[in-house]
């Protein structure tokens, strides 16, 4: 048998304290040793699923406040970095012991195909390759970014290269009536993932800034989980539950296992599975089959109504009903990441939509409640899009729940054909998640829940920020909200997309739906359906931005900026917006 070779990674994911996680997948079984110059060390054997070899390095004893180079070792030879390599080395940098004065660049950004794309469709220059040339001209630790949050659309199952669909066409075995140029099975995942990691630029970069991912549609397919009734008619294909199965499984092995922590890994009982199985084959199927099935308990719509006379404005969100959960929490300095998945596990019965299940929303609204400066929430879908398009979603919403079966039914086509499957088409958590940041920002006292008694109040944080991505466009929003009590200043920044374009005849309708006559007139039309007035108000600072861009969040002290940049014909970054979050400057 020939020796083990790295395949994909090393990618760089969690920094915490003096630990860091490392990710690889190898051509076989190995043993994968990462070996850092300042002495730190850490050793783990691979798993293996379906013919792939996976291993998660977690190296112990780096020195706070630090930047180190390091080497990975498969079965005691380096493989990394590569002979002859035109990148410096990869390094891990720590922060200091205490960095609660210590600033946070979170760098961040959704939608990136493979660059094979464009041997096919003009695309502009990849915004995540530009960033890597620029930081590979000056390759200063200190200024690169504290976490690379990506947000969906990582890989796109649904829409592959020339080059995966010449593989898909040699490929016999595929269950009946599966697309030809879309993915199915585990194998065909991790060709995307290989396609696409194995850019140079985007290789170094991941091997060097560490990572955080969540997924959207794509990795799975356009507009998943749009409506219960798209959740019907998908499962009566006969390729859905392997590819339902399949991505979800691949997503854990390439992008979640990845954003835990040392300590978090350790207790994930998917990882001690797959880590004791000789092969964790049957382990990642029977996941990825459970966890879509899980989705369908939070269909149940018995406990919600038994809880709406309890619990008033909680009903969306009353009962337990969590299963595996992709959302996670950490953080850096004074500052809070929160990133919530919101396509796994929607409930999607109509009438009590909501983004996040029971119980994942119980556990969102107690990461959200704390001692810190900044809170980011990280959703791959905006929380406030355009007040046109907005209002849109929320009256077709509203026509989905009529009790006509005609008029929710032609409301339910619109839904799907239009995409109306946003934060404004699940009224409920929209609502839910501006009352959340309205209570953190006046420092209002009160159970994380919103049941009765009182809890621990913190002082309001210095700024609110929810990163987004999938709408292909990027811009900059205020919130505004009625109770002059919120003191916190909130925005929805979006950057989307990395690597992708929006249709041409699409982006007029993007900018008018930020002016205030034709948002008015869908608001007038969401009325006439019976939608109320919202608690909120959000005014554009920035953009529509349609060209490829990423952003960078800067959290200082108690300051916090943004700055979104685009790519130029020749590959280069260029500044397209830059705003002060807060009262004081960063820095």
């Amino acid at each position: 048998m020939p020796a083990a070779q790295l395949l994909i990674g090393p990618l760089l994911r969690r920094v915490v304290g003096t630990r860091a996680t490392v990710w690889v997948e190898t051509t076989a079984p190995a043993v994968v040793t990462v070996r850092t110059a300042g002495g730190a060390t850490g050793t783990a054997p691979t798993f293996s699923a379906y013919d792939h070899h996976y291993a998660l390095v977690v190296v112990d004893g780096l020195a706070p406040d630090s930047a180190t180079t390091y080497q990975v070792l498969v079965d005691d030879e380096v493989v990394w970095p590569l002979p002859d390599s035109r990148f410096p080395p990869s390094v891990i940098r720590t922060r200091a012991a205490d960095d609660r004065d210590q600033p946070v660049r979170l760098l961040f950004g959704s939608c990136r195909e493979t660059t094979q794309h464009a041997t096919t469709r003009r695309l502009p220059p990849d915004a995540l390759d530009a960033y890597t040339r620029r930081v590979l001209a000056d390759p200063d630790p200190a200024a690169l970014p504290d976490l690379l949050v990506l947000l969906g659309d990582q890989v796109y199952a649904d829409e592959t290269s020339p080059t995966m669909k010449r593989l898909l066409r040699r490929r016999r075995r595929r269950p009946a009536g599966a697309p030809s140029d879309q993915v199915v099975s585990f194998d065909e995942y991790t060709k995307l993932y290989l396609e696409s990691w194995s850019d140079p630029e985007i290789r170094w970069l991941f091997s060097t800034v560490p990572s955080v991912m969540i997924f959207d549609d794509h990795e799975i397919i356009d507009d998943w989980n749009t409506s219960a009734s798209w959740r019907a008619e998908m499962r009566e294909q006969p390729w859905w539950a392997e590819r339902i199965g399949s991505g979800l499984a691949s997503y854990w092995v390439y992008q979640h296992l990845g954003n835990l922590a040392p300590d978090e890994i350790a207790a994930d009982p998917v990882f001690a599975k797959v880590s004791a199985a000789e092969d964790a084959t049957g382990v990642l199927r029977e996941f990825g089959q459970r966890v879509d099935t899980e989705a369908d308990l939070t269909h149940d719509t018995e406990p919600s109504r038994s809880s709406a006379a309890d619990h008033g404005a909680r009903s969306a969100h009353s009962v337990d009903t969590r299963g595996y959960q992709f959302s996670y929490a950490l953080d850096l300095g004074r500052t809070r990441l929160v990133m919530l998945d919101t396509r796994c596990n929607r409930v999607l019965v109509p009438g009590r939509r909501a983004m996040l299940p029971p119980g994942e929303w119980s556990w969102f609204v107690d990461r959200a409640h704390g001692s810190y400066d900044h809170l980011v929430v990280g959703s791959s879908l905006p929380w406030l899009l355009p007040p046109g398009i907005h209002h849109v979603e929320a009256w077709n919403e509203k026509l989905a729940d009529s009790r006509r079966p005609w008029v929710a039914g032609l409301a339910e086509r619109l839904r799907r054909a239009l995409d109306l499957e946003h934060w404004g088409a699940f009224r409920r958590s929209f609502d839910a998640l501006a009352a959340l940041f309205a209570r953190i920002g006046s420092g209002t006292a009160g159970t994380p829940d919103d049941r009765k008694g009182a809890g621990p109040a913190y002082p309001p944080p210095a700024s609110i920020s929810v990163l987004s991505g999938d709408v292909h466009h990027s811009y900059a929003a205020r919130v505004r909200f009625a109770d002059p009590a919120v003191r916190t200043p909130v925005h929805q920044l979006t950057c989307s997309p990395i690597h992708n374009q929006v249709p041409a005849g699409i982006r007029p309708l993007m900018r008018l739906s930020w002016a205030r006559g034709p948002a008015g007139a869908t608001r007038a039309l969401a009325r006439t359906a019976g939608v109320r007035r919202s608690a909120v108000k959000w005014r554009k600072l920035s953009g529509p931005y349609f060209g490829n861009a990423v952003a960078t969040l800067t959290h200082a002290g108690r300051a916090a900026e943004v700055m979104i940049e685009g790519t130029t014909s020749d590959g280069h970054l260029r500044p397209v917006a830059r705003h002060r979050l807060t009262p004081e400057p960063p820095g």
